[in-house]
């Protein structure tokens, strides 16, 4: 009798969607960020990334779109709110979170009152309806003024209107959803997961 060992058992990787909406603010660190989440969880997790049509338009503007197909080679472009069918596959369990970041004030602003007329609003509200977890890095994260990076390398000072922080105040009191600052709190959520 021929007896041949088994191949071991794999466990299939659990998949994370990524969104990216149309802020360069932050965008350079929250993409080395995830580049360095992907090295650490590489046989765990299978990050996917969905921009938004600003989304696109400002990781181009930044030339950070290469770098970004390089480093994740699941990247797909937002055509409407369910288009590609990112809420469809968050209301199954086909991912294990949502992850917005960075998010535009309008994003968090739209999330906050329920409006879902984009990709990433969209499947942000259909993810808490179906108890998916959504974790959103605001842009807009508490009044008053930033600096930030334009894509020549010069500083931008821009203030963060009252209404802005108050949605993303809003924001962090929804079930479900949880308010990140910075890039760096994304490597918790990560942790979160992996257990």
């Amino acid at each position: 009798m021929n007896m041949t060992a088994r191949p071991e058992r794999t466990e299939k990787k659990r998949k994370a969607a990524w969104g990216i909406t149309g802020s360069g603010d932050r965008l350079k660190e929250t993409l080395r960020v995830m580049e360095t989440i992907k090295e650490d969880y590489e046989n765990e997790v299978d990050i996917r990334i969905y921009l938004s049509k600003a989304g696109e338009q400002v990781i181009k503007w930044y030339k950070l779109y290469d770098q970004l197909k390089q480093s994740f080679p699941n990247v797909w472009v937002e055509l409407g709110p369910n288009s590609p069918f990112l809420a469809g596959d968050l209301q199954l369990g086909k991912f294990e979170f949502l992850l917005i970041a960075p998010a535009t004030s309008n994003t968090v602003a739209k999330i906050a009152a329920g409006i879902s007329d984009t990709l990433l609003c969209n499947s942000a509200i259909m993810a808490l309806k179906s108890f998916v977890p959504v974790y959103v890095m605001p842009t807009d994260y508490k009044e008053g003024t930033v600096t930030t990076q334009l894509p020549n390398g010069r500083n931008l000072k821009l203030k963060v209107r009252k209404e802005d922080a108050e949605n993303t105040r809003k924001l962090s009191n929804m079930d479900g959803v949880s308010v990140l600052e910075n890039p760096d709190d994304i490597f918790a959520v990560f942790r979160k997961h992996s257990q």
